[in-house]
């Protein structure tokens, strides 16, 4: 039976593809048939089915009796990152950004209730939590996910924090609805965010909107540092400014990167040349 909410262009089968491949969580590799059809609720022969063709396809392999994902899914996201334009702007702003400031630094989106990190320059410091392309982490403990958090209006806020976050991560701060609605609310007034040890200890951050041509918020930049190295005043004070002077640089370029005219070749020329 199709499910709910669904219409009669919903393909099915895609749907369960990819919740097979979301089924495999951090810290969890390998999953065995069971595992698969127990985390996506389908029926054994169906998650097996599933899972052989993601094998031929290159996406899966079979390792110590279960299954585990092969590098090649991360040319989804890859596609994805691509297609935005935004890695090939950002990067020279945050290769400057991380020079000035010694710290990494992050551009991260929205996805569902948690923030999913679509580019990174870091700089080789101790961390308390490892952070590559595809982490995702609770938005609303992170300065990047409250920038993204506080360009939507308050009503969708709400909806998207009532999601069940993906991350595998147990924020410290935990706050109820009025706590981080006037976080929100500061954050929209001043127009950057910070974390001070709220996602987890150690971690420290600071936040700030990237736009597109529109002025819609698009993306999130952050400089990220060791609470143990950087206190927060430093942060503030020195990493604060050269922050906002990336954000809108980055935003400007993917401004001017949208307003360029696209030109399509048509597929004749492109197998001909």
């Amino acid at each position: 039976m199709p499910r709910e909410g669904t219409g009669p262009d919903f393909i099915e089968a895609l749907a369960r593809g990819l919740e097979v491949i979301t089924a495999f969580q951090p810290r969890r590799p390998v999953m065995s048939l069971s595992d698969v059809a127990n985390a996506t609720g389908l029926a054994r022969p169906t998650a097996r089915r599933i899972l052989l063709t993601l094998a031929q396809l290159g996406y899966v392999r079979q390792r110590d009796g279960g299954f585990m994902l092969t590098p090649r899914v991360l040319d989804l996201g890859v596609a994805y990152v691509g297609s935005m334009g935004l890695w090939a702007v950002a990067r020279p702003h945050l290769e400057q950004l991380v020079e000035r400031t010694n710290e990494s630094c992050s551009i991260a989106q929205l996805d569902g209730s948690d923030i999913v990190y679509v580019a990174r320059v870091s700089v080789p410091k101790i961390v308390t939590l490892a952070v590559q392309i595809g982490t995702r982490f609770p938005a609303l403990a992170t300065s990047l996910g409250k920038v993204l958090l506080a360009a939507l209006p308050p009503d969708d806020a709400a909806r998207v924090l009532a999601e069940p976050s993906r991350s595998g991560l147990h924020a410290l701060w935990q706050p109820d609805r009025a706590e981080w609605e006037a976080e929100l609310r500061e954050v929209r007034a001043r127009g950057w965010a910070m974390t001070d040890e709220q996602l987890a200890k150690g971690i420290r951050s600071v936040a700030a909107p990237l736009r597109d041509g529109s002025g819609h918020v698009v993306a999130s930049v952050n400089v990220n540092a060791n609470a143990a190295e950087t206190p927060m005043e430093v942060l503030l004070h020195d990493c604060l400014p050269h922050l906002l002077k990336a954000a809108g640089e980055i935003s400007a370029d993917f401004a001017r990167l949208e307003s360029m005219p696209h030109v399509t070749r048509p597929a004749s020329a492109a197998t001909t040349s």
